[in-house]
């Protein structure tokens, strides 16, 4: 049994490799940083080795990722087999990310405020933004890569090392000690197809030896760029709204193209109010509708901007469901949306340089300071801005109300903007042109009203910006360390470490093009704003309408933390040691609302989320561990952390675990240990924050459907308008300051085989149980209410959309849905890991095989009325997960063969399949029953796997060239028409492979 004494977390530091040299031996795995190299290992305060710990850790050394051709931290945590469910990639930016411009890992499935993420052992400052508005997490893109040494996974979910959010487990993100010499890189990447093109340059020079001359110092810096990639860049179907080409035994999708009209039977299929070319349709002056009015092209000499147009036939414009198609010439405008705006992942750029001084003080102790600055920034564009659509629920929104004048205007939902008669210098208007100030004393007939000589005013509708809105984030992340470690007394068997950490992230947030309601309200009443000849508009003009929209925000944390330690007496086994710390830590975020309506509903933008938060707190900490080798094949480890917050909340963490070892080549390990989740910032004291799912439609009552149409049904829902078929429900979460912290209960069993020093196989079961979880009260009750035209239960709030104008007497469509966040719900995970590590030398060629698997039992949340919802296996918890999903396999497997001055990796990643179906979407008991399947796809998306290759060759001792080629097999990820993080492909199951077979190559410079 290897003894241990309490050490600095820093110390847990492998020997450094020559920056040009050839891969040693094996050094990634399970369970194993290096060699029987006595560490640290993430989760105790004792060195071992990470072969024979209580705890389950798997450890990925930058030596295993260069193998891999993986390029950034990030991409490395995203890719380890237990991270599963919602995580956090960088393509969410471009897709609706609240907390766009980041990355987070969710561990077990659990979510990305279940995992903690630390830097050198030591805590991180939250990323500003919180994940859907509520859950706090450390964004990986803040790690500089270049100085990483190795990457630890705690897998055993709660430690009472670092108290809260380590529910599901910890990351550990580990830096160079020292280093000395000169070293960088530099590399470029494309794809096949010539797009996602990346570059990265570093440099890192160091002097000094800790051993010989009692000191090291050392400075790094890098440079990294990716170019975001459109979906009009990809192969078919992940490049058109048109799904009529994806088809399954004879159902073939639908052309989702704005506009687009069935062949077959001539019915506009996507028709309505938010099209983009500019449409208007009659209205009396007190905003009346006049019978059989129908919209038109408001410019149809200049024919459509957006995209091609298509002429309705008379038989066609006569089809009860084309009752609002456009009249005059008859002519839709149709526009792909995803050909012409779809956005994969954003152009991201990242920079910046740390520094390291490391030196012996004196015979018994040693420092180091350490500063690291890092600035990442991520851009992409979206839609042009659209003039008329749900500015997201905030604070002040009342419900919608079909009444004419501001109430109506000014509700959440599509609200009917109208140009008016008559417009003037001075007029100041609202939607609904009702009193706009203006008349024909003080003004002239509005020139963007072709109805205006008869004294009708205009609906409008369309984007008469025809240009996309951008979106861009900058995080600037300042961060320094500084710690001593040492020993004291008569023998120097007391241990001490005392480190104390600094972090800022400043962020930046900037949307341009995004309309500003007031002043497009301001500019309809004046007649600034040229509907009918969109490109003579002014910059000035259209500066007006769509002011740039700057919001920064800040995270912060301080944190001192010492332990103290000793070896206490000798047991059969070895010393039994003691260790003890404490820590205070100061963490506080302030995200403003980058869009609030607290100066009144129109003095915000459309579109933009509301949500926000601001708040502090201060944590006090106290631990204790005990390791105790009873006999020499039996060690328990037993320890405990007591967390009490500024804030009023207090919890103690518990943990045990047990070694057993009968024989050196097998032993059984287990873990228990109790743990929390304080709420987040975003949870206890955040704004309204609105998400939007994608409506089933065959989950509404057919009470509601039938309003729409005799043929409307569930089973028949071609026969349904596009209101109905194609919409988004916003989820509108309020915060609850008296929120408690969630509580979990973990627990796992495995074993190590290692019957050879080659071979070392690892099987580990665990069993996560959160309870008290935060989440929204279950939303089917208030829509039960809403459907049933019955009240509405305390506690919720149901907005309703505007009415289908070609239904105006329907019950509309439910628009939001409030809730407020409760401690509810029990959510448990429970599944198994394996690992296995082999090496061979076939004479002057050494074979390493590194194959790690997790596997996903069981995911459920059982609710407080006894009834559960399982997720593994499908696309549940749907809300949660943006649609991702909780796949039951996920894995890869690495093998390399290094000859002399040679090297090649091979690594295989599988992500598994799962079934279109999520409970907390389709019921309790619909999981694997294909319930959010269209019918045009198969009801299972498939596993998906991808190949890497990596080759190297050591040219001098200076210089190594690198060459990856990743998706070798060119497999694009299965086709999933329900996730809405992506377009038809899932991100956390395809990742870059969307991306195709790409090529990188680089050299490494080792001086």
């Amino acid at each position: 049994m290897v003894s241990a004494s309490p050490a600095w977390a820093q110390d847990a530091e492998q020997p450094q490799e020559p920056v040009g040299s050839a891969p040693a031996a094996p050094q990634a795995g399970p369970d194993d940083a290096a060699a029987g190299e006595e560490i640290v290992v993430t989760g105790t305060l004792f060195r071992g080795s990470t072969a024979t710990t209580v705890s389950p850790v798997t450890v990925v050394t930058a030596e295993s990722l260069e193998q891999r051709g993986i390029n950034t931290v990030q991409d490395a945590i995203q890719q380890i087999s237990s991270n599963n469910g919602p995580a956090l990639t960088n393509s969410f930016t471009a897709n609706g990310a609240f907390a766009a411009g980041a990355s987070a890992v969710s561990l077990r499935g659990l979510s990305t405020n279940s995992t903690l993420v630390l830097f050198d052992g030591q805590r991180a400052a939250y990323y500003p933004l919180a994940d859907d508005g509520s859950r706090n997490f450390v964004d990986l893109n803040t790690i500089p890569d270049d100085i990483v040494e190795r990457i630890e996974v705690l897998r055993d979910g709660a430690s009472s090392t670092y108290g809260a959010d380590a529910v599901a487990g910890v990351v550990n993100i580990i830096t160079k000690r020292q280093f000395n010499g000169v070293g960088g890189r530099v590399e470029a990447g494309i794809t096949e197809d010539g797009t996602a093109s990346n570059q990265r340059l570093s440099l890192t020079v160091g002097t000094g030896d800790l051993d010989t001359n009692g000191f090291n110092a050392y400075l790094s810096g890098f440079y990294f760029r990716s170019e975001g990639v459109a979906n009009r860049d990809l192969p078919a179907p992940y490049n058109s709204s048109d799904l009529s080409g994806i088809c399954f035994e004879g159902t073939c999708g639908p052309n989702n193209i704005g506009n687009g009209r069935d062949p077959e039977t001539g019915q506009l299929s996507a028709f309505n109010v938010g099209v983009y070319d500019v449409y208007v349709r009659p209205y009396t002056a007190t905003n009346g509708a006049i019978e059989g009015s129908r919209y038109q092209l408001l410019n149809p000499a200049a024919g459509c901007q957006y995209g091609p147009g298509y002429t309705l036939t008379p038989e066609e414009l006569a089809l009860t469901g084309n009752a609002i198609a456009p009249t005059g010439t008859n002519q839709i405008c149709t526009v792909d949306t995803v050909a012409k705006y779809g956005v994969v992942s954003p152009t991201i750029e990242r920079f910046g340089g740390s520094g390291r001084v490391t030196a012996r003080l004196g015979d018994s102790a040693e420092g180091y300071f350490m500063v690291n600055f890092q600035q990442t920034s991520s851009s992409y564009t979206g839609l042009p801005p659209t003039i008329r659509a749900s500015a997201n629920a905030g604070i002040l929104f009342p419900p919608f109300s079909t009444a004419s004048g501001p109430s109506a205007s000014l509700a959440p939902g599509s609200f009917a903007l109208s140009l008016p008669v008559y417009v003037c210098a001075g007029g100041v208007g609202d939607a609904s042109a009702v009193a706009t100030g203006c008349n024909a004393t003080n003004g002239v007939l509005n020139p963007n009203n072709p109805f205006a000589a008869q004294g009708l005013i205009a609906r409008v509708t369309g984007r008469p910006i025809n240009r996309p809105v951008e979106n861009s984030t900058r995080s600037r992340v300042y961060r320094a360390a500084l710690g001593v470690t040492g020993t004291f007394g008569a023998d120097d068997d007391w241990q001490y470490t005392v480190d104390a950490t600094a972090m800022h992230n400043d962020l930046r947030r900037e949307q341009r093009g995004y309309v500003y309601i007031a002043n497009l309200l301001t500019s309809i009443a004046q007649g600034t704003l040229n509907f009918v000849d969109p490109s003579q508009n002014s910059q000035d003009i259209l500066d007006f309408v769509s002011p740039d929209n700057v919001t920064d925000a800040s995270s912060d944390l301080y944190a001192v933390q010492a332990t103290l330690g000793r070896d206490l007496f000798e047991l059969p086994g070895g010393p039994l040691q003691l260790g003890v710390g404490g820590q205070i830590r100061y963490e506080a975020v302030d995200a403003p609302s980058a869009n609030p309506d607290t100066n009144g509903p129109t003095q915000r933008f459309f579109t933009l989320n509301a949500f926000g938060t601001s708040g502090n707190r201060t944590v006090y900490s106290a631990f204790a561990e005990i390791n105790a080798p009873v006999l020499d094949f039996l060690e328990v480890n037993a320890s405990g952390r007591f967390d009490a917050y500024s804030s009023g909340q207090e919890a103690f963490s518990p943990k045990v675990g047990v070694l057993f070892t009968p024989i050196p080549q097998f032993s059984l390990r287990a873990t228990y240990s109790e743990g929390f989740r304080i709420p987040s910032f975003g949870e206890a004291n955040a704004l309204p924050t609105t998400g939007f799912v994608t409506v089933s439609t065959a989950t509404l009552p057919q009470s509601f459907l039938s309003q729409y149409g005799p043929d409307c049904r569930a089973d028949n829902l071609s026969g349904c308008p596009n209101y109905i078929t194609a919409y988004s429900r916003g989820l509108t979460t309020l915060a609850s300051p008296d929120l408690e912290p969630e509580k979990s209960r973990s627990y796992t069993v495995g074993a190590i085989l290692s019957p050879l020093p080659s071979v070392r196989l690892t099987v580990d079961y665990f069993n996560i149980e959160k309870s008290n979880a935060i989440t929204s009260a279950p939303i089917d009750p208030a829509l039960a209410a809403y459907f049933a035209g019955q009240p509405i239960p305390a506690g919720y709030n149901v907005i309703a959309d505007a009415p289908d104008p070609a239904f105006p007497n329907a019950l509309p469509r439910p628009a939001f849905v409030e809730s407020q966040l409760v401690n509810a719900n029990t959510i448990n995970v429970e599944g198994i890991d394996v690992a296995g590590l082999f090496s061979y030398d076939f004479g002057d060629v050494q074979f390493t095989s590194s194959p790690e698997v997790s596997y996903i039992i069981n995911l459920s949340t059982t609710f407080p009325d006894g009834s559960t919802q399982t997720y593994e296996g499908t696309l549940g918890n749907f809300a949660l997960t943006a649609g991702s999903g909780t796949p039951e396999w996920r894995g890869t497997w690495q093998n390399t063969l290094a000859f002399e001055d040679f090297t090649l990796s091979g690594t295989v990643n599988w992500v598994g399949g799962y079934d279109l179906s999520a409970e907390d979407e389709t019921g309790p008991g619909t999981a694997g029953q294909c319930g959010l399947s269209d019918g045009y796809t198969p009801c299972r998306v498939d596993d998906y796997f991808t190949l890497d290759m990596t080759a190297s060759f050591r040219a001098n001792e200076n210089f190594t060239f690198y060459v990856n080629v990743l998706n070798v097999l060119d497999d694009l990820p299965p086709i999933d028409p329900v996730t809405y993080g992506a377009y038809l492909y899932n991100p956390i199951q395809g990742g870059s492979g969307i991306f195709g077979r790409a090529f990188r190559a680089g050299v490494r410079v080792g001086l």
